[in-house]
């Protein structure tokens, strides 16, 4: 008989929570595999299929043994000196030993020895040690499962734990929902494991109203699926139900000329909802269009679980679609019931919008001097003040004073709109609903694109700013947040940035690069901290600045910069943030030259020898002391190529510029070859010391070439 079936485990629960769903499932199966694994009742590969619907959590694990294979265990007992007496005799703690062992003194023949520690090295040689070896029964499926399981529950990154008690009525259970069936299938046998007070059998429940046979009795481990879908009307995968949903919305969408919006999170979370997807089209009063499509569209979504349509313009519809879960003949009281749900909630997004909009956000910013921002820095009125001056400063510098006056005001009404009842209700509409608001009372267009665009980008590859006064804001509202929270000793730690502070960075450093700033970094950080009322904040300039120049390293080393280049750039501390992608591609390019492995050599070379020297302030070269033939060579040879380098450095051509330089790397090796730097006269040391040093810091102005090294 073939020891090897497959296994379906199934734990069959009330329904569990949809937004843990996937991660549950997935955690259950691979819990169970992997334990079988470590037991050795199948192998390592990972070829088990994990289940996971609203009232299930399962795993089918394909070619495992009813029983492991017996092994040989090697237990370390202790040296070799300690257990034996001089005579081989075994001493009184081997024995003890071995006892604990549920052996005796006739294992002490068949002891191995062996040398603790390697045969090689400071280490080797060291004491022999007894080893027991022993035949080891291999571990049985039942007792292999039950610890599997055991182990794989126990591991649940479950949400919130709920308790409850049995049928017995008073034994209390701790798990997420509470489980009422447990199936354990070795091809068509039942496994007999316990969990969670259930016994193993093969009896599970398909759909609460559509199921053809209640309960479903399951033949073998291998037609669970199978016998789900037919018998039970559910479709027990999370990946095939979620494959199911998107063709459905798909082609629903597109008999009625328009697309589903694209939203992975809700699709996880209806396909943790439903067994048996079937996607109905609903549809609302064209009337409520009016409101901003934003609110209609959350509110569909977060309250209702439902998929806006959007036209071929990316606008709103008032069409709708609908994943229910189940599917009669007559599908019309269904579409009927949730057109009439859904009203209600339209109708409450239109009486925000507005009763919003009979107060202008110039008339609310009053109300921010009643919230705390943070009990160390003030209110939000006090915020929203630091953010103006920021703001106006940055804006003055890239666009003149009508700017700075124009970010100013951007400022002053940015956060005015977290006291309306819309962005109360819906917290993800903030900026987004001051920029309507902001239009409705007549600001500019600048300034209610800056309202609604200072939070960006958000996230990772999130849009930008559109226009320069959102620019300047949204650079006020990160430094100021930056500055402060560094200001009062609140840095990330370890995994922990309850600020958010790292995203406040890469949204600084993306809108220097990526908008091409010429806004020097310590000048900025220093604007910041120059909001704050004296004495607010400790001195932590620095600190912001290198914490900016950490995620830079990061975010260029994403964008396929390697180590060496973004070091070799970013150890220099340049401040113009938005030029450092020319420095780096200059780097690049100068690192493909022939020249560059010697010349880099050469610089780290010249770079230890002014490290260890003595020598005060650089001082000029003194021609009349430059003696050797190479050193005049170098010279001359810097004399020609640095006014050009320098020429092309200023112009901003820095690939250019290190070209230039590169006709350097002959008379440099002849100069090492030929020339002993110091020297015993302490003149002619000097004056080499000095030479090197010009060449250093021409060689360094775009990078610092010794980390190529």
């Amino acid at each position: 008989m073939d020891m090897t079936r497959n296994l379906l485990v199934e734990l069959f629960v009330e329904e569990l929570p949809p937004k843990a769903l996937k991660t549950l499932g997935e955690a259950f199966a691979e819990g169970i595999a992997e334990g079988l694994a470590r037991r050795q009742l199948r192998g390592a590969h990972r070829d088990w299929t994990a289940f996971a619907s609203p009232r299930r959590l399962a795993v089918h694990v394909p070619g495992v043994a009813a029983q492991a294979a017996d092994r040989v265990e090697r237990v370390k007992l202790m040296p070799v000196a300690v257990g034996l007496a001089a005579d081989g005799a075994p001493t009184q703690a081997l024995l003890k030993k071995l006892a604990a062992l549920g052996a005796d003194a006739s294992a002490v023949p068949g002891l191995a020895r062996e040398a603790d520690g390697p045969s090689t090295g400071p280490k080797a040689g060291k004491a022999e040690v007894l080893y027991l070896e022993r035949a080891v029964r291999g571990a049985t499926l039942a007792d292999g499962l039950q610890a599997a399981l055991d182990e794989a529950l126990a591991r649940l990154p479950i949400p919130k734990v709920m308790q409850y008690q049995l049928a017995d009525g008073w034994t209390s259970v701790n798990f997420v929902r509470p489980a009422h069936g447990l199936v354990a299938l070795h091809g068509a046998d039942v496994v007999p494991v316990r969990a969670l007070g259930l016994e193993a059998g093969r009896q599970t429940r398909g759909h609460r109203f559509e199921a053809l046979v209640d309960p479903v009795m399951l033949q073998d481990a291998d037609h669970y699926a199978r016998q789900l879908d037919e018998q039970g009307a559910v479709i027990a995968s999370f990946g095939a139900r979620h494959g199911e949903i998107v063709r459905q919305l798909n082609a629903a969408a597109g008999r009625l000329g328009l697309t589903v919006i694209d939203d992975a999170a809700l699709q996880d979370e209806v396909t943790a909802l439903v067994e048996r997807p079937n996607v109905l089209a609903c549809r609302f009063d064209e009337a409520f269009l009016e409101v901003p499509q934003e609110c209609l569209i959350l509110t569909m979504k977060v309250n209702q679980k439902y998929f806006p349509l959007l036209d071929a313009e990316g606008r709103l519809s008032n069409h709708f679609l609908v994943v229910a879960n189940i599917r009669p003949d007559d599908a019309s009281r269904v579409v009927e019931g949730n057109e009439r749900v859904v009203r209600p909630r339209l109708a409450d997004a239109k009486f925000f919008f507005d009763q919003d909009r009979r107060k202008p956000l110039a008339a609310r910013v009053a109300a921010l001097d009643k919230v705390v921002y943070h009990g160390k820095l003030g209110t939000l009125g006090e915020r929203v003040q630091r953010m103006r001056a920021i703001a106006e400063a940055i804006a003055r510098q890239l666009g003149g004073d009508a700017a700075g006056a124009s970010a100013g005001r951007a400022a002053l009404l940015a956060k005015a709109d977290l006291t309306t009842d819309m962005v109360g209700e819906f917290p993800e509409l903030q900026g987004i609903m001051g920029g309507y608001y902001a239009r409705h009372d007549g600001e500019t267009e600048a300034v209610a694109f800056a309202i609604e665009d200072h939070y960006k980008p958000r996230f990772a590859g999130d849009a930008l700013p559109r226009e320069a006064t959102g620019v300047a804001l949204a650079l006020a509202d990160k430094l100021e947040t930056l500055a402060g929270m560094f200001g009062i000793g609140q840095q990330p730690t370890g995994d922990k940035d309850p600020f958010a502070l790292r995203r406040h960075a890469l949204g600084v450093l993306r809108l220097l690069t990526e908008r091409n700033l010429a806004l020097p970094l310590n000048g900025l950080v220093g604007e910041a901290f120059a909001a704050f009322a004296r004495g607010m904040l400790g001195d932590a300039q620095a600190d912001v600045e290198t914490f900016v120049f950490e995620r830079f390293a990061g975010l260029l080393r994403e964008q396929g910069y390697s180590a060496q280049e973004v070091d070799a750039v970013l150890c220099m501390r340049p401040q113009r943030i938005d030029l450092v992608p020319r420095q780096l591609a200059a780097v690049r390019a100068f690192a493909a030259l022939p020249e560059a492995a010697s010349l880099a050599a050469a610089n780290k070379r010249i770079a230890n020898i002014l490290k260890k020297s003595d020598a005060g302030a650089p001082v000029a070269v003194d021609e009349t002391l430059l003696r050797e033939d190479a050193e005049r060579h170098l010279h001359g040879a810097m004399t020609v190529a640095q006014p050009f380098a320098d020429a092309l450095f200023d112009k901003g051509e820095y690939a250019a510029s290190l070209r230039e330089l590169a006709v350097l790397k002959e008379p440099v090796d002849l100069f090492f070859d030929q020339v002993m730097v110091n020297a015993d006269d302490a003149a002619l040391r000097t004056n080499r010391l000095a030479l090197l040093g010009a060449l250093h810091a021409a060689m360094n102005r775009v990078a610092d070439l010794s980390r190529l090294a």
